[in-house]
């Protein structure tokens, strides 16, 4: 008998998928276990697995095009079957089953099997940056093709598998030149990517279902400076002064389990483990995958594991247990030149801390005007959980192991 496949939920914030390519065409036996097709979520490329055996009988969603989760992808079942039938009475929508479990509840939302259909639209690459699935680029580079002079067609122009496998170069010339004239006003549509998609509803629903309040603290950066100095002398040791924020976080949030906490509802979830989430900016937008128990871990682990995270986001290979269960989130944005900032509390988490660049400034001490460093930190509240005094008390207790960093690693 055949069986429908539906569009999976393969992240917990998934809400449609594109089909970057199929690995098998109408007609082709399928076995359990074998990669059916490859699909672009709002945070990476992954293959989904056939969970029958059979022959592959319709592809509901072509390659390129996007649809929602629970939409028909395809159905498998005997080779020759009659399935005009299934398809004419498939429901209109399935319950949702996640591909991966999702860490803690999320707001909901209605989930139909519209097909939104997309033109696969070829676009050549007008810059220097290369918009492309690690899949594709793996196979150019196997291909000894330069992934620069293929075409994308893939959402927003994304040079997908198809493309380098049906590569047909263009020159320079070919590519599309974006000028404006003095006096002519001038624009481009640009499609909204997955990622973006996702970031725009779930931040959004955080912005005005959360009621957000705001924390500023200064903190001396002096003794940090001075141990990150001493620490990367050591061979083999490459310590950030974020790392030693991930580390201070996770200390705190063990002495205020308050602030460790989540808004589901119903009840508040007090975390007894601490999960530290690290934003981290990709070409579409942002991701944050999650420094696991990060209380129990030292620097050097900490800075490895962040600094493996950012390299797997930016070629778009973080894996849903990468970036799930995060119980706080650390937003930095001090690399880029920025001295303090607010951000959007990160569902479920209760709070956020926004950490902005290192200034020289003038301090008193010891009733002495000298030079100082001074690093700013913002603390975002979810007031339904947190209250002023809890989030200061938080932030109380960080300041006091950024300034004297041997304490953290007592």
């Amino acid at each position: 008998m055949a069986e429908i496949v539906y569009m999976p939920k393969l992240s917990d914030t998934m809400v449609e998928g594109v089909v970057a390519s199929w690995n098998k065409k109408v007609g082709d036996t399928v076995k359990e276990g074998e990669i059916l097709a490859e699909i672009e979520t709002d945070k990476a490329t992954m293959e989904f697995e056939s969970f029958y055996n059979g022959a592959l009988l319709h592809i509901g969603v072509e390659t390129g095009k996007a649809a929602e989760v629970n939409a028909i992808l395809a159905i498998i079942g005997a080779p020759g079957e009659d399935i005009s039938g299934l398809l004419n009475s498939a429901p209109v929508s399935a319950p949702v089953v996640d591909a991966v479990p999702s860490p803690s509840p999320v707001i909901a939302e209605p989930v139909v099997t519209t097909v939104v259909q997309k033109p696969a639209t070829v676009v050549a690459n007008s810059s220097d940056r290369i918009f492309a699935s690690p899949l594709a680029k793996k196979l150019a580079e196997e291909k000894g093709v330069d992934i620069q002079s293929i075409a994308g067609t893939g959402e927003n122009g994304r040079i997908v598998k198809r493309d380098v496998d049906h590569y047909s170069p263009y020159t320079p010339a070919d590519r599309p030149v974006f000028s404006s004239t003095p006096g002519q006003e001038s624009y481009t549509d640009e499609p909204v990517s997955q990622m973006r998609k996702t970031i725009a509803r779930r931040l959004a629903e955080s912005k005005f279902t959360a009621p957000h309040f705001y924390l500023t603290l200064d903190i001396d950066m002096d003794n940090a400076i001075a141990t990150r100095t001493s620490l990367n002398t050591m061979e083999g040791v490459k310590v950030s002064f974020n790392d030693m924020v991930v580390k201070s976080v996770a200390v705190a949030l063990k002495k205020h389990p308050n602030v460790n906490s989540a808004w589901m509802g119903d009840f508040i979830r007090r975390n007894e483990h601490v999960h530290v989430g690290v934003a981290v900016a990709v070409e579409d937008g942002l991701l944050v995958p999650v420094v696991r128990f990060a209380d129990s871990k030292g620097l050097m682990q900490i800075s490895a594991e962040v600094r493996e995270f950012a390299k797997k986001a930016k070629e778009k290979k973080l894996q849903p247990s990468d970036w799930e269960g995060n119980t706080f989130t650390i937003s930095n944005l001090g690399m880029f030149g920025i001295e303090s900032f607010t951000a959007i509390v990160n569902p479920p988490d209760s709070c956020i801390l926004a950490v902005g660049g290192i200034k020289e400034v003038p301090v008193v001490k010891n009733g002495q005007v000298v030079p100082g460093n001074v690093m700013k930190v913002t603390l975002s509240c979810d007031h339904r959980v947190v209250d002023g005094a809890m989030g200061s008390s938080f932030l109380q207790t960080f300041k006091q192991y950024m300034e004297n960093p041997a304490a953290m690693l007592l």
